[in-house]
């Protein structure tokens, strides 16, 4: 199905005719008819079109780029992006903001990733109705019709600490006489709550005035072992106590059954799923394309953070309140003016976690002490991380190898380690400042990189070492190798204090 040709088929009959609807057998029904309109489009083209190629924009640490100022009556009907920005996360990390007619507080205001369905800063592709990502998650167009009566102004910026090198962009968008009296304005707001809020459900939407609900994006990042997903939605319409629409879980609400696993579709999906274990993570969506949620002054949505949880002790609770790191963007239309929502958090603040590089393999082989046996700078494109790793080759069970780092002041953190195994790669211990964090076995018939969870740790500032001693190899191995990627401390939202900064910690 080429849901972006639907999406396309959509917007045109919405807007492109008065008298000649799309018939809901044909989105493209109305394609026939002549328009009454013209064809517009703001974009990064070069100015100097006829001899240049200089098709994109560069926005600075804290910079805001203006994508289209627009007089109207109009519809925008379709907006392409790709980006080029050495930030990590840098989706989380670029604002998103459109302004109908000349308002104070913007209609749309979301980081530019998750207002493309996929959360966490990360790249994603998928495919849905009003919403596609291609390119490995760096092609993103969507087809809501954004119309406006007087004006429209689009604008990102980079709430990073890097230059975003490159913000190539098409708006297409439909200039008219006049728009239908009962044409109500899009909206997306984005919200966070890292960790959930114990106590009280999560806020999808909190909205006045008159319109109807479209669709909702959610993204959640597992605290702890577990599912997230029993917990209900719903919706309290127009000042009702009780709300109208209520739900049976999470993952029903978004149209699935028994838990989630990757797929897209027109109308819901799962883009985004790592599973169920500590730092997993998942974004999936439902759009009410077919089934809109209209209200006349009000609207509520609310989702509860319920599910499994795992305790230290082994036992196991089916239903119970979880502190996952949750965030979320609603979509809606409504007649103007709207609801302000409280200020969008800082880009830094909108990360569920930030990664300190403790040792990066190939980058700790100079500085590392070892047994007396070869260790080198290894190329492995396409598995390692870097394309790089630390690459140790012991003659037997005896070999070591420590690398020293440092922190700049107390944290608390998860600790992951990252390897690659191989057909002749040996079974290693290994340890932090002499406390052993885990026995790990690098064998495998293939070449690959495979990630350990060690749980959180206390590391205190200053000097620290991570050893990796060989305990010999597994039956199948044909040697003692070890090859390291790296090892990385993440520092989840709710273990930072107010004003955290990674930067400053790391050195």
């Amino acid at each position: 199905m080429k849901t972006s040709l639907l999406g396309i088929g959509i917007a045109l009959g919405l807007y492109g005719s008065a008298a000649a609807q799309p018939s809901l057998g044909s989105p493209m029904a109305g394609l026939e008819q002549l328009k009454d309109f013209e064809a517009m489009r703001e974009s990064s083209s070069d100015p100097d079109w006829h001899n240049g190629n200089a098709d994109s924009r560069p926005i600075e640490p804290g910079g805001t780029l203006v994508l289209a100022d627009l007089k109207g009556p109009g519809v925008i009907t379709h907006f392409w992006n790709t980006i080029a920005h050495p930030a990590p996360f840098y989706p989380r990390l670029l604002t998103l903001r459109m302004y109908w007619d000349g308002e104070e507080h913007p209609s749309v205001e979301c980081p530019i990733g998750d207002f493309f369905g996929i959360g966490h800063g990360l790249d994603k592709s998928f495919v849905s109705l009003p919403i596609k990502v291609s390119s490995d998650g760096r092609g993103r167009n969507c087809y809501w019709p954004m119309p406006f009566r007087q004006s429209a102004r689009i604008t990102v910026s980079n709430e990073s600490d890097r230059r975003c090198d490159a913000f190539y962009y098409y708006l297409d968008w439909q200039k008219h006489k006049s728009l239908p009296r009962n044409t109500a304005y899009f909206h997306a707001m984005y919200r966070q709550e890292h960790p959930c809020v114990m106590g009280r459900n999560y806020l999808l939407a909190d909205l006045q005035g008159r319109g109807h609900y479209v669709g909702t994006v959610q993204s959640v990042q597992n605290m702890s072992a577990g599912w997230y997903g029993e917990g209900d939605d719903f919706f309290f319409i127009d000042g009702e106590t009780e709300p109208r629409l209520r739900g049976t879980g999470t993952e029903d609400y978004f149209c699935d059954g028994w838990g989630f696993r990757p797929h897209d579709g027109p109308f819901y999906g799962v883009p985004l799923w790592e599973g169920y274990a500590p730092g997993n993570r998942g974004s999936v969506y439902r759009f009410h394309l077919t089934d809109p949620v209209p209200f006349k002054k009000s609207l509520r949505v609310e989702i509860e953070h319920k599910g499994s949880q795992e305790f230290p002790d082994r036992s196991v609770s089916g239903f119970i309140e979880r502190d996952d790191l949750m965030s979320s963007v609603a979509f809606w239309y409504q007649v103007e003016p709207h609801k302000p929502w409280p200020a969008l958090p800082p880009g830094p603040e909108r990360l569920a976690e930030q990664t300190l590089a403790l040792v990066t393999g190939w980058k700790a082989v100079g500085g590392a002490k070892h047994s007396d046996h070869p260790l080198a700078v290894q190329d492995l494109p396409g598995i390692a991380k870097e394309g790089k790793q630390l690459f140790f080759t012991p003659r037997n069970d005896q070999g070591w190898v420590e690398c020293p780092f440092q922190v700049g002041k107390d944290i608390r953190a998860h600790l992951w380690g990252k390897f690659i195994q191989s057909h002749d790669y040996g079974i290693y211990r290994v340890t932090l400042d002499g406390r052993e964090l885990a026995v790990v076995n690098l064998y495998h018939p293939e070449t690959r990189r495979h990630v350990y969870y060690w749980g959180p740790q206390a590391l205190s500032a200053g000097a620290h070492v991570l050893r990796f001693e060989c305990q010999g190899k597994a039956d199948h191995s044909t040697g003692y190798c070890l090859g390291l990627d790296s090892i990385a401390a993440v520092v989840p939202a709710y273990e930072r204090p107010p004003g955290f900064d990674l930067r400053k910690i790391q050195r």
